[in-house]
């Protein structure tokens, strides 16, 4: 849990005021839809089962317990709307420079394009990242979701790198 963020946080969206909070175990469903409501990640299995919820509701609280990380819901009319992922990383390069990074973005397909990922996102450059001294916001985002690509440039975000990924073979992953 990264404590020096400044939350709850209001956001005003064409939608209206919502509030940017820290999850808690009891978004867990609200926050396993909004990955569900995303065409990518339901291709990678992020499709809401029932059966998948044990698995969402441990990563939930391994990522509260982890004090470089946090799990952040915009709440809006007292549904949560959006999430977000944000993990401090410290780092040798750069003259020993923090970064702030920021995955699992999400805001629920209605909501798009009315202010609140924006918002959501200007928060974490304008407030996050200076709270948290990092001298650096990234975040890697899907070849195919060229809509946020286009949404991630008009917020001052760079295109510079070239990701990389490799999958685990699952029956490889130890289970506890």
């Amino acid at each position: 849990m990264l404590d020096a963020l400044p939350l709850p946080f209001s956001i005003d969206s064409r939608a209206g005021v919502a509030t940017l909070r820290r999850a808690g175990t009891g978004d867990t469903d609200a926050i396993i839809r909004l990955l569900s409501d995303d065409p990518i990640s339901a291709s990678r299995g992020d499709v809401a089962s029932v059966a998948d919820r044990p698995a969402y509701a441990s990563a939930l609280d391994e990522i509260l317990a982890d004090r470089s990380n946090d799990l952040l819901v915009v709440e809006l009319g007292g549904a949560v709307v959006g999430t977000l992922q944000l993990t401090s990383i410290p780092g040798m390069a750069r003259r020993g420079a923090k970064r702030l990074l920021i995955e699992a973005v999400r805001v629920r397909s209605d909501l798009r394009s009315a202010g609140i990922g924006s918002a959501v996102m200007r928060w974490v450059s304008d407030e996050a990242a200076p709270a948290l001294g990092t001298a650096m916001v990234q975040l890697t985002s899907d070849a195919a979701r060229t809509d946020a690509h286009r949404f991630y440039e008009r917020l001052g975000y760079v295109g510079s790198h070239v990701g990389f990924k490799y999958s685990v073979p699952q029956d490889s992953v130890p289970r506890d």
